[in-house]
């Protein structure tokens, strides 16, 4: 029986197209149109709620606290990627700091997820790069276990494919399958044009919700015939 490598090389990404299109879009929107699914945990956030990314994912497994993968990641992504890091949500030590994603920067990477702990926060403000993570811990990282790079990884929840499309804004990370991005981009623009539509209506004073009656009705909580 054939094994894949614990290290693939070469991916197909979503296409420089679609990820131009998608970083037009907050990641609430995409997630609704998306069915409500892909969607990152809470605690997988940007180290400033002005970061944002778009791109394909390039992914990354390790152990809990170890970043040697991580390190051969860097060396492997190509420019427009963004590693994607499944670090088993730990929160005990630090997977990459200043060193790290300064090269990832230099290196042309359109930013970093990792479900995991970081570490250098006020260097990283500065840096201006976009970074997503479980939290900060001073502790660092050892360099010994093998992982994966550019296998299926699960980050924060969510199933992540390399190159998924990944977006990432102030309200989290969003996660699009490569083959369905362009249909759900389409569907994102109809859902911006009708919430700008239903921002004005209400502008106008239209702030009744006109789908909640018959949802109360149908929940149980109001009677046929009965009004709020």
């Amino acid at each position: 029986m054939n094994q894949l490598p614990e290290v693939i090389r070469t991916i197909e990404r979503v296409s420089p197209d679609v990820v131009q299109q998608a970083a037009t879009f907050q990641a609430a929107i995409l997630a609704d149109v998306a069915g409500r699914r892909g969607t990152m945990h809470a605690r997988v956030a940007p180290v400033h709620e002005r970061m944002r990314l778009a791109g394909p994912a390039f992914t990354v497994e390790v152990r809990p606290g170890d970043n040697l993968m991580i390190h051969a990641a860097i060396a492997l992504a190509q420019p427009g990627d963004i590693l994607v890091i499944d670090g088993k949500g730990d929160q005990t030590a630090a997977l990459m700091g200043t060193l790290m994603l300064s090269a990832c920067k230099k290196r042309g990477l359109a930013g970093v997820i990792v479900d995991g702990c970081i570490r250098d926060k006020l260097e990283l403000l500065e840096l201006d790069f976009p970074v997503f993570s479980a939290g900060f811990n001073p502790a660092g990282p050892t360099k010994f276990v093998p992982g994966r790079v550019n296998h299926p990884i699960a980050c924060g929840g969510a199933m992540v494919h390399p190159g998924d499309l990944v977006v990432g804004d102030a309200d989290g990370v969003v996660v699009i399958e490569r083959a369905k991005a362009p249909a759900m981009l389409a569907l994102a623009v109809k859902k911006v044009a009708d919430e700008a539509a239903r921002i004005e209506s209400i502008a106008r004073g239209d702030t009744a919700a006109k789908w909640l009656p018959a949802a109360l009705r149908a929940a149980g909580v109001l009677k046929e015939g009965e009004t709020l």
